[in-house]
């Protein structure tokens, strides 16, 4: 039997022999890298997280104490050691434990996550519950480096320090955010490694200060003000944090003995703590950006083996295209949050240097980036996944659309993502995007009409949302001269007698071979691409409800708010004669695409088995 085999619970580990525990680390780490090839998943993070996991549960005692870890993606050791080792083969797959922590997955899991810079925050409303309830649990918060781009990690830092409750913030500095160092504070993180010789020299000075006895205590005073920028931790410190750090993320015993000694510490700490990203397993450590998050690969090679269903994905289209429009106007500027790579901007980044900006995970800031560039005349795009997007909701209202700034928002990942699940299913941006005065929201029904989108956006005078699915278009070619849509029309791609199908962005295809299968049974279809949600075609929507006693919309967002919602409020009718095919007004569990659009009714033969049914009512 493994080591890890005999570890059921936390309180396991803690009867094993210490010296045992690099031994652990070695199979914890075998353990991710086998399970994370067939499922995929965020591994590079948590290779880099093994110590620190293994030395949190030896050292604390959850669950009565409180572990909250940002994001989740360095999460996987704690899985393996809360009880889920058996299980853990199933994560991120259709009906198996989550690839994030769930609080209705374990006792273990204090604090769900999915999304960055959280941990702090919460963990600060456990100490705070703690003190109140007089009890006596340790809260501990594990945040990336990349994390702490995030303005909401500074104001749970700031609060924190200032209401001064017992908790412990690891800082896990991997010198690596998500895709590449981004901003000052990564400048500032990197100083700290030579820590050693600096804090040497802020001794030396503070001593011969204290000397002075008249006005030497005051200088003092002053110039821990300036030297913020100077000393490691003195940021945190002046937050209202005891800065202890950076120590080596990587010496397993070095953290116990650290943690051990922390527990009898009052009020707020930091420790900071170097780890190397993708830790033991030299393919993720040679490409980190890579393995944060990868599909199913081959252990030898490291290299993806998902099959493409060929063709380019609506990613790839974006990114082409948005070169080719930048090409033609110097005025359009391209900006994300941390994720050049996952939204196909890092083309642009290499092309047009200087037009282009990766804010770090700060997508508040990223859209009032734009809202400003917009307002001094350019052409800003915005690159951002659906999920993140909910981040930055009041900067869309108040910063662009208040102001009815030409600011474009091309919403990546709309929809069903897939195996991260409901922290990043794309299920609700129609819905809270509908209500915002002054904007134009658009869904591409294939490759070709994301472009043709593009290029109309920024021939819309006021801000522009364009949201489109995960993974490979519909095999649609995209053409070179791309043409200016007709704001507010739509398309109709079927004429038939019995039935409307109205459908939107991704939808538009499957409900095409629904009504393929209706016309099987003698069901002849209309069906009618949307492509845009608002202003919604109100001139066909109205004309299909004179002619058709059954109509059929179709859409992958929440059933609240979106295409159904808004057909609705038009026609003034629901229930008898119009049918609503869409997600659920509910989180959406994790699972392969496939697998939850049979089990929502979003697949073909769903909606047409939903279609028939509705017509012969």
């Amino acid at each position: 039997m493994s080591l890890l085999d005999k570890i059921k619970e936390p309180s396991d580990l803690r009867v094993l022999d210490k010296t045992l525990l690099p031994e652990l680390a070695k199979e914890i780490r075998e353990e991710l890298i086998q399970t994370v090839s067939k499922t995929g998943g965020h591994l590079a993070s948590s290779l880099g997280a093994v110590e620190i996991a293994l030395a949190m549960h030896f050292v604390y005692d959850s669950p009565k104490d409180k572990f909250i870890w940002d994001v989740g993606h360095q999460a996987y050791a704690h899985k393996l050691l809360t009880g889920r080792k058996d299980s853990f083969y199933t994560q991120r797959t259709y009906g198996g434990i989550s690839g994030f922590p769930k609080i209705a997955e374990s006792k273990h899991d204090a604090f769900g996550a999915g999304h960055s810079s959280t941990s702090i925050s919460a963990a600060l409303g456990f100490a705070v519950a703690r003190d109140l309830n007089g009890s006596n649990e340790k809260i501990v918060a594990v945040i990336g480096d990349g994390s702490m781009t995030g303005g909401l990690a500074f104001e749970g830092l700031q609060n924190a320090g200032h209401i001064g409750s017992d908790m412990l913030v690891i800082l896990n500095d991997n010198e690596m955010f998500i895709s590449h160092r981004v901003g000052a504070i990564a400048g500032y993180f990197a100083k700290l490694l030579t820590a050693g010789s600096i804090r040497n020299v802020e001794k030396k000075i503070e001593q011969f200060f204290k000397r002075m006895h008249f006005w030497g205590a005051n200088i003092i005073k002053v110039a821990k003000r300036f030297k913020v920028l100077l000393f490691p931790g003195m940021l945190f410190e002046e937050m209202g944090f005891a800065y202890l750090g950076p120590v080596d993320g990587h010496d397993l015993f070095g953290l116990i003995d650290i943690l051990s000694n922390i527990k009898q510490l009052k009020g707020p700490v930091l420790l900071h703590v170097i780890t190397k990203k993708g830790k033991g397993y030299k393919p993720a450590e040679d490409a980190p950006t890579k393995f944060h998050g990868i599909g199913k690969f081959n252990i030898i090679t490291g290299e993806n083996e998902e099959k493409s269903k060929g063709g380019l994905s609506y990613t790839e289209v974006f990114s082409r295209t948005i070169v080719k429009l930048a090409r033609e106007n110097e005025k359009i500027i391209a900006i994300t949050a941390a994720m050049p790579d996952g939204t196909g901007l890092s083309s642009f980044a290499k092309e047009f240097p200087k037009r282009f900006f990766d804010v770090g995970i700060a997508e508040g800031h990223a859209l009032t980036f734009a809202a400003g560039l917009a307002a001094a005349g350019y052409k800003p795009v915005c690159a951002i996944y659906s999920t993140f997007l909910q981040r930055a909701y009041d900067q869309i209202i108040h910063d662009i659309a208040l102001q009815n700034l030409n600011v474009v928002l091309a919403i990546d990942r709309a929809g069903l993502v897939g195996e991260d699940g409901p922290t990043h299913h794309g299920m609700f941006d129609l819905s809270y995007l509908r209500c915002v005065p002054n904007l134009t929201i658009m869904a591409p029904s294939n490759e070709n009409e994301l472009a043709y989108m593009l290029k109309t956006a920024f021939e819309i005078n006021g801000p522009v949302a364009i949201r489109y699915p995960r993974g490979s278009g519909v095999g649609v070619i995209v053409e070179e001269n791309l043409k200016i849509l007709s704001v507010g029309v739509s398309e109709v791609l079927k004429d038939g007698a019995d039935i409307c199908f109205l459908a939107i962005g991704n939808m538009v295809e499957p409900t095409m071979r629904a009504a393929e299968i209706l016309e099987k049974k003698n069901i002849k279809s209309t069906v009618i691409n949307m492509r845009w949600l608002k202003p919604i075609d109100e001139k066909q929507v109205l004309k299909c409800a004179k002619k058709f006693k059954k109509i059929i919309t179709v859409e992958d967002n929440s059933i609240v708010g979106g295409l159904y919602s808004a057909v609705s409020e038009l026609i003034g009718s629901s229930g008898e004669n119009i049918l609503a095919i869409a997600l659920p007004d509910a989180f959406v569990e994790h699972g392969d695409i496939a697998s939850l659009r049979k089990k929502h009714g979003l697949d073909p033969e769903s909606i047409a088995r939903s279609a028939e049914n509705f017509y012969r009512k």
